[in-house]
């Protein structure tokens, strides 16, 4: 599997913890997605060092992307809506693929 494919993967895992309001995380919350998402990444072979930066990456681009609602709805209990999904895991790679 490509590093784009699983830094992607470990990004959407990391979408499924708690959420704050739109790109105004606060440092618990923030802490909290950096950790889950590092730790994912590099249980798939990811270094720290790229998996920080793409975690990093990855929720500035959500912030950046995604309404309230929609943030919300990804740290939803009852189920993520699949496109919503589909879409986070798009925005994630397009802005934090690495560039060739």
């Amino acid at each position: 599997m490509r590093l784009q494919s699983l830094l992607a993967l470990a990004a959407a895992g990391a979408l499924l913890l708690p959420f704050s309001a739109h790109a105004e995380w606060s440092a618990e919350r923030k802490a909290a997605y950096m950790t889950q998402c590092v730790q994912v990444a590099t249980q798939q072979g990811v270094d720290a060092k790229k998996a920080d930066q793409h975690c990093k990456c990855g929720a500035q681009a959500i912030g950046k992307n995604f309404t309230q609602a929609e943030i919300e709805d990804l740290d939803s209990k009852d189920g993520v809506d699949a496109k919503l999904m589909q879409k986070a895991h798009k925005v994630v790679q397009e802005a934090c693929a690495p560039k060739t």
